[in-house]
């Protein structure tokens, strides 16, 4: 991947502005705490790993003008800071995953060395863990296939060789042939935006439909499997992901598809038995009466926005992970993989 999504700095976060994509590649550098907070919840910066990796180098930008403070001031403020990180997007458990290491290392007397080498170990590890896990899945990829995702699971999203995306480029740089059907991803298209310009970077055949022909597809025999992301997993296998997720995934397996959840051991929270327990983000409802600028629905109609649902694990064939495959039985094997 020539496009790096973040690159740190050292006094600042630069960030490819994903909200511009694919007509426009800018850069924006992120200089504090605020710009940072901001670029995540407005989706600058998005996909569960890259937001993760992120909110940790935020954390150091918030700690950065107060590096000659006194212990109890320093821990004060820079506590505020991951609180303020925390509140951007709820869902995502890789966010929460990195917040809770910076605030280890600042609760042990951490300041802003330690704190920057334990962002940039997250950093390090994030894109480690996506290379690995792109090699466990391309093995279940089969030559010739034709696979469905949904949103984007890519190098954008993670910083590193991707999730979904990074198993089906794999694949194909393994010589496979492996074509793409990618869903335009309701309300935000960032199917039709994102996916589809890394899979055509990537140089892996895709083709763009809208949500509601997925089912078409399937039934045509056009497709093979199903493989998407995830942003926060529950013990029990039960896997959140951006909102569509699960109607696609009901319908693979009503057309006796395989469905693959892809993402590294940071996504799983253990703490929650079900997914009934996942936040599910609601975003601002304006996001599905107008897109662009542009209003598409009439004034004063009501919608609803959650920004993503919940599949539950019966419907999942395995989850890919840095650590290999997991298959049912969930609980049990969730548990023997992660240690």
């Amino acid at each position: 991947m020539t496009v790096q999504p973040l690159e740190w700095k050292g006094d600042r976060l630069v960030i490819l502005d994903q909200t511009k994509l694919p007509l426009e590649e800018v850069y924006l550098d992120l200089t504090d705490d605020r710009a940072a907070a901001e670029a995540i919840k407005t989706l600058r910066v998005r996909g569960a790993p890259a937001i993760g990796i992120a909110g940790a180098y935020a954390v150091v930008l918030g700690a950065l003008p107060h590096a000659d403070a006194d212990a109890a001031m320093f821990q004060k403020h820079v506590d505020g800071v991951i609180a303020a990180i925390a509140a951007t997007r709820p869902t995502a458990r890789n966010l929460f995953f990195a917040l809770e290491r910076m605030k280890k290392v600042l609760d042990g007397g951490g300041r802003v060395p330690e704190l920057e080498r334990e962002a940039k170990r997250i950093h390090e590890e994030e894109v480690a863990a996506t290379e690995r896990l792109s090699e466990h899945g391309a093995a279940l990829i089969k030559d010739g296939w034709t696979v469905l995702t949904h949103c984007n699971a890519g190098p954008l999203a993670t910083s590193g060789a991707g999730t979904a995306l990074g198993v089906i480029i794999r694949a194909y740089e393994q010589g496979k042939k492996v074509a793409v059907y990618a869903d335009e991803t309701r309300p935000l298209l960032q199917g039709a935006r994102l996916t589809t310009w890394e899979l055509q970077k990537a140089g892996v055949p895709v083709t763009l439909i809208t949500d509601n022909m997925a089912g078409h597809f399937m039934k045509a025999g056009k497709i093979n499997a199903v493989i998407t992301g995830a942003d926060r997993i529950a013990a029990n296998g039960d896997s959140a992901n951006k909102i569509g997720t699960y109607t696609t995934a009901v319908l693979a397996k009503e057309h006796g598809l395989p469905c693959y959840i892809a993402a590294p051991a940071s996504t799983f929270d253990l703490s929650l038995k079900t997914g009934d327990e996942i936040p599910i983000e609601e975003r601002d409802p304006a996001e599905v009466t107008a897109f662009g600028g542009r209003r598409t629905a009439p004034e004063g109609v009501a919608a609803a926005n959650p920004a993503f649902d919940v599949t539950p694990a019966r419907y999942i064939t395995a989850i890919i992970t840095e650590r290999g495959v997991i298959g049912p039985p969930y609980p049990a094997n969730i548990r023997a993989a992660l240690g």
